[in-house]
């Protein structure tokens, strides 16, 4: 069977993403919550993955990743649907849908929120893409080097920072007696955001694999452009400025990393 071209992989990559947003659409329409979209994100990776794994011929390298990738965003839409489940619309979307023309908040909805989160999605995930064409295009290529595994094993870092930071704040919130305070215990106390960096952290690895055989170095801007959208856009920047006016912020943000772990200052 002859190999598949790179935009062959982008195309079958993007087509993937563009179904699991149709569903989303269809869904968010019928309940009138356009938030379920945060659910389907880790999902647009695991339908991109899942792709290239079959693209690749199931080769060990993308396999791999297909695995990871899956153990990220299954956990992730896992993680949002259980926080938002019974709840109303998030506000990030009733800001965004608020300036929706009269009778066509759908279709705005689809250009400003489905169509962007699916050009970033597909962006991001270009290092899966390289990685599942580049398996086919060497028989060397489709086995999982060294490098290769130390992608695997940043990217189980990652993971597990992001998972126990999300598991020590649900805990937290659940104690009654903490009601009104900052989460400043376990991983929060050496980052404001263990989560967000875990996310990142990921990504890097994800690369890393990607980068085992060339042309993969060059998708470095897709982690990158998920760190930057983690920490600038809607992650850090955005949680840190609805937080800045709780009671001991300051204290908390002064001792603690915004993001790179480091021990809290005394």
């Amino acid at each position: 069977m002859d190999s598949p071209s790179l935009l062959t992989v982008m195309g079958l990559s993007a087509l993937a993403i563009i179904v699991l947003l149709a569903i989303t659409a269809v869904v968010a329409r019928r309940l009138d919550k356009y938030a379920v979209i945060d659910v389907t994100w880790g999902l647009l990776f695991v339908g991109v993955s899942w792709v290239g794994m079959v693209v690749s011929g199931f080769a060990p390298r993308s396999v791999l990743v297909a695995a990871l990738v899956t153990a990220w965003g299954g956990r992730l839409a896992w993680h949002l649907w259980r926080r938002t489940r019974g709840m109303g619309e998030d506000p990030r979307y009733v800001a965004i849908l608020s300036a929706a023309p009269a009778g066509k908040k759908f279709l705005y909805a689809a250009r400003r929120v489905f169509l962007t989160q699916g050009v970033i999605a597909w962006f991001v995930s270009l290092p899966l893409q390289v990685t599942a064409w580049t398996s086919t295009t060497h028989p060397a290529h489709r086995e999982i080097g060294l490098v290769g595994w130390i992608g695997a094993a940043v990217v189980v870092a990652g993971l597990l920072i992001e998972g126990i930071g999300d598991a020590q704040l649900a805990r937290f919130k659940a104690d009654p007696a903490n009601k009104g305070r900052l989460m400043d215990q376990g991983l929060w106390s050496w980052t404001r955001h263990p989560n967000y960096f875990g996310d990142s952290v990921v990504w890097w690895g994800l690369w890393v694999i990607a980068a085992q055989v060339n042309p993969g170095w060059a998708t470095v801007l897709s982690p990158a452009a998920m760190t930057f959208f983690l920490v600038k856009v809607s992650g850090v920047a955005l949680l840190e400025k609805s937080m800045s006016q709780r009671p001991g912020w300051a204290e908390y943000a002064a001792r603690t990393s915004a993001f790179i772990p480091r021990p809290p200052k005394r």
